[in-house]
């Protein structure tokens, strides 16, 4: 049964154009509304520049011209729509396997890389039951705008039909319990937040020194001060986490988790590990990745069974 709040809505791949485009016209990705007039945004983007320099991160030295790109994702929403309508599913089928084909191609020769498209591309690995696949590109989207609730809400769906159920170790929901708006809040609402703190520390302090230190102007730095130490510091912890972690996502509809980097080292668990079960990728050798699952537990899977987000 198809849910609307967390299936892909038609009207989502709008959003996903206007991005790309904005990416295309201004090096840089920027939000989008629903509402935007997409072809007049994507007949100036065109306008603009000839072609598109596909970036060192694709992994290509291929160019795509703003035309093609273009013409992949209207190809690609086409197909995307075409599977949402398919009665068959059979051929919605293989109308998702063509537009992930498309998507990813944007991605990879094309160099753009956007909440957007990873969210479309999410989204039809989930409609086409690979579940693995879909977490994985929910957290790339979030890694880039973790703001966004539609993908908040996909992803939060996709992780409840995990046949895996890793609890979270107990020092874990203390800490997020405690420091809540470190794990709610998105690192673009910190830093924003703690621009008005420090801004209001600055006004506190000046109107101190002018008219003298009175209670409300030392409460009012004293707290401003404390929000400030505390949004920085928060910011400071998630930047180096996500440059000195790594993450991944089993992609594999069921594996063996062993305790050494070989086949014929002791099972680490009674049960397989199954598609869409997160890690933090401990230690890579080759063919094998070390893994720390969420309830602390380490173990060793193979490394096609897995991808890094």
């Amino acid at each position: 049964m198809k849910n609307r709040s967390v299936y892909a809505r038609s009207s989502r791949l709008l959003w996903t154009s206007l991005t790309l485009l904005t990416l295309l016209s201004t090096g840089s990705m920027v939000g989008a509304t629903h509402a935007s007039p997409v072809q007049g945004l994507m007949s100036l983007a065109l306008a603009q520049s000839e072609e598109y320099q596909a970036s060192p991160e694709s992994g290509t030295s291929a160019a795509l011209s703003r035309e093609q790109l273009y013409a992949l994702l209207n190809e690609a929403n086409a197909a995307f729509q075409q599977a949402n309508a398919a009665k068959d599913p059979s051929a919605a089928r293989q109308s998702y396997d063509k537009a992930i084909l498309l998507y990813e191609k944007i991605i990879h020769q094309g160099g753009v890389q956007n909440a957007g498209l990873y969210y479309n591309l999410a989204n039809a690995h989930l409609l086409k039951d690979d579940l693995g696949r879909a977490i994985l590109n929910y957290r790339r989207a979030e890694r880039l705008d973790g703001s966004d609730l539609n993908i908040k809400k996909n992803l939060a769906f996709a992780r409840s039909r995990r046949i895996d159920r890793v609890e979270v170790g107990a020092q874990e929901r203390v800490l997020e319990t405690l420091f809540f708006w470190h794990y709610d809040l998105s690192l673009g609402t910190r830093l924003l937040l703690m621009c008005l703190a420090f801004a209001s520390f600055c006004i506190a302090a000046t109107a101190m020194i002018w008219r003298g230190r009175g209670t409300a102007g030392l409460t009012a730095a004293a707290l401003s001060g404390v929000l400030v130490v505390c949004l920085l510091t928060s910011i400071l912890i998630e930047s180096h986490k996500r440059s000195a972690a790594r993450f991944g996502v089993i992609t594999a509809g069921e594996i063996v988790a062993r305790q050494g980097d070989g086949p014929n080292y002791p099972r680490s668990f009674k049960d397989a590990l199954h598609a869409g079960t997160e890690f933090e990728l401990l230690e890579q050798r080759p063919g094998w990745f070390h893994i720390r699952l969420s309830d602390g537990a380490d173990a060793w899977i193979p490394e096609d069974a897995a991808e890094q987000v």
